[in-house]
């Protein structure tokens, strides 16, 4: 095979990548207070959006909230606390931008692939790795 060749073959088998990551929003949280709690109603459909596993994404917003909490059995997470919406969807747009978005293509087609102690975003459009937080 000489090189045309395998260019050609390598531009068929890339995705496309066109447009940007407007396609892509972070939802709205919806939320309620429930005595000195407040209730994330659509968190499941967060975790959906994301393609991003619960306990992960409680974890971080744990941790950026600086409170702590559980998932209940309706996949709602509840925080210790009372946290407003702005501050709740700073907390997941900051989840989007570590674990979410490609930092070279800025695409959320990607997966956390966790190997030797470290969690690397590994995006599917455009095969960038990059190391994630964790």
């Amino acid at each position: 095979m000489d090189y045309d060749e395998m260019l050609e073959r390598g531009i068929e088998e890339t995705p496309d990548t066109e447009g940007s990551g407007d396609r892509f929003e972070v939802p709205d949280p919806e939320l309620r207070q429930e005595g000195n709690a407040t209730v994330f109603e659509n968190f499941r459909a967060v975790c959906q959006d994301y393609a991003r596993e619960p306990e992960h994404v409680f974890r971080f917003l744990q941790n950026d909230l600086g409170t702590s909490g559980h998932i209940d059995e309706s996949e709602r997470a509840r925080l210790t606390g009372e946290f407003g919406q702005r501050r709740v969807r700073a907390a997941i747009e900051s989840y989007a931008e570590e674990y979410v978005r490609c930092p070279e293509c800025g695409l959320p087609d990607t997966r956390l692939d966790r190997g030797q102690g470290t969690v690397v975003l590994r995006c599917e459009a455009c095969g960038a790795r990059s190391p994630a937080g964790d």
